[in-house]
């Protein structure tokens, strides 16, 4: 293999495998910052007992303020940084304003929140710690994984007909 310009040269039987490997180091390694924050907040909702089916047991149940006061802070947090973004005018690493549109009350957003929350209550997983629930050893939501997958492509050969 040779540098030449900025350019790899391949040789030999190797082209291939050595093209993806360098293309995969080349992608992880501008990543790695990304990937490094996902496993750490990974972490950060394991320790935290966030992602427990026991924890959300008892938050659908009304047995604990555990989920709640996880929930509740995200939503405080969330609108903290709204509002320094809006009052102070701030702008992205490019120096492009954000701009945080308006929007209109829509009945889809209920009907949608109803399905994701029953579906929330019945597999006891939220989507978002799917991936640290499967990396915990907890295989059996591969089925829950799937099934979300399944859901967002009924939900794109729907959409046309979906009100918005």
């Amino acid at each position: 293999m040779a540098v030449f310009s900025g350019y790899l040269l391949f040789y030999g039987w190797r082209l291939y495998h050595d093209l993806v490997y360098f293309t995969l180091l080349g992608a992880a390694m501008k990543n790695i910052k990304f990937s490094l924050l996902g496993m750490l907040f990974g972490i950060v909702i394991v320790k935290a007992e966030v992602i427990s089916w026991f924890r959300i047991q008892e938050m659908f149940r009304f047995q604990a303020f555990h989920m709640y006061g996880v929930i509740g802070s995200a939503i405080v947090v969330g609108i903290i940084s709204i509002q320094i973004i809006k009052r102070f005018g701030l702008k992205t690493i490019h120096q492009e304003p954000i701009v945080i549109p308006d929007k209109k009350f829509n009945w889809g957003n209920v009907y949608g929140g109803l399905i994701f929350g029953f579906g929330w209550a019945i597999t006891g997983a939220c989507p978002g710690p799917l991936f640290a629930l499967i990396g915990s050893g907890y295989l059996v939501i591969i089925a829950t994984l799937l099934s979300a997958i399944a859901g967002t492509w009924v939900y794109g050969l729907l959409r046309e007909k979906l009100p918005h």
